[in-house]
């Protein structure tokens, strides 16, 4: 199997070997020439030997460790202002990204998250953070999520598993476009070794409409050029009526589709491996009652919120192709269809709020990403 393959799909379910870089259970046992690094706040540069060295002077917990001193806990977190973009790390090495852990405080989908290979200019990764780990719909709505690329853990703990080489360096930025403050805690665990030439770049570009324009279809991803594989989609759904909404069929169009594509699904909640609308039950009072399931590649939830009130309802999907990538040679766009019921046995085309990350691999360069939404659009409404 080439290591492009293995970099997608073997450290989630074995081993992945670039030039000594192994992971999975059954290596665990073996040695290896990659030499492992982690950047954080108490280590901004990830270099060996330099953790924990934050003074008194320059902590961020400077006051929780004033008794102790150097070397305790006394720069665990930063503070990222408004309308500031703060260099969460920056390498200029060969390597791959094992693991990204974080913790962003205030609003969500306010904290922007770049990250950029090779000293590109433009992002291969740009989402709100909350989205980007299949968390979209605001602080204190997180899921518990359980997969093998993502893990949301209580109460608010961002874990990302997705391997990301890099060949000449990367760098991962934060920008705060809120109106406050933001405290960040993060960790980016990684290993310095050479890359493979054939190992593709990781790719994830955040979109959102709401409403949906009538008869209009949502665009997860489009503009795709190159040769890679998709692995990846999160869909933060928001139902803006009443009824079923997840009937819409996803579609892969690859490698010069026009009008038709060459992959079409049979449904939403097909597609993200459920079934039956998740098991929807209305209660007496108007609310309603879904099945949540988190599994390795595939998982939903409902966000029974207090604070959302009426017919709407938010939902998070996440699909991850770790065995079933969607490759393409030259280009890639990828569409869903809104979609629920009306009287007669007819379909009703909805305006929902879609709010999608999509996942994928390709060899660089790649397309500019579009715009995202202004600040203002970006919001999550709450009657």
């Amino acid at each position: 199997m080439k290591i492009i393959n293995l970099i997608v799909l073997g450290v989630m379910m074995g081993a992945v070997g670039v030039y000594g870089q192994m992971a999975g259970m059954e290596n665990l046992y073996k040695v290896s020439a990659a030499m492992s690094r982690s950047i954080s706040p108490e280590n901004l540069t990830g270099e060996k030997g330099k953790g924990g060295m934050a003074t008194l002077e320059e902590g961020s917990a400077a006051g929780a460790a004033r008794e102790l001193g150097q070397g305790w806990k006394v720069n665990p977190y930063v503070r990222i202002k408004p309308g500031e973009t703060f260099v969460m790390g920056e390498v200029k090495d060969s390597g791959i990204i094992n693991h990204i852990w974080m913790t962003p405080s205030g609003v969500y989908r306010h904290s922007i998250l770049r990250i950029y290979w090779d000293g590109e200019e433009v992002p291969s990764v740009q989402s709100p953070v909350g989205d980007f780990f299949a968390a979209g719909w605001g602080r204190g709505t997180e899921p518990d999520i359980n997969s093998l690329a993502v893990c949301v853990n209580p109460r608010s703990g961002f874990n990302s598993y997705w391997q990301m080489p890099f060949r000449k360096g990367f760098k991962i930025t934060m920008e705060n476009i809120g109106d406050k403050e933001l405290v960040l805690y993060y960790q980016i665990d990684y290993t310095l070794s050479d890359v493979s030439s054939d190992a593709a770049y990781f790719h994830a570009q955040f979109r959102r409409i709401n409403p949906l324009p009538y008869k209009d279809v949502y665009t997860i991803v489009d503009g795709i050029k190159g040769k890679g594989q998709y692995v990846g989609t999160y869909l933060a759904h928001g139902a803006n009526s009443p009824g079923w909404w997840g009937e819409g069929e996803i579609k892969f169009y690859l490698d010069g589709d026009s009008t038709f594509p060459t992959i079409c699904g049979t449904g939403e909640e097909d597609y993200f491996c459920g079934s039956y609308g998740y098991n929807e039950k209305k209660r007496e009072d108007g609310s309603y009652l879904y099945s949540n399931f988190s599994s390795p590649y595939t998982g939903f939830y409902h966000v029974n919120d207090p604070k959302y009130k009426g017919e709407q309802r938010r939902f998070g999907e996440y699909r991850w192709h770790v065995y079933d990538p969607i490759r393409f040679k030259s280009d890639l766009r990828v569409t869903i269809q809104s979609l629920g019921w009306q009287s007669e046995g007819r379909y009703l085309p909805l305006q929902d709020d879609q709010a999608s990350v999509a996942y994928w691999y390709q060899i660089e360069p790649h397309n500019p990403f579009p715009p995202l939404p202004s600040k203002e659009k970006l919001m999550i409404d709450r009657e």
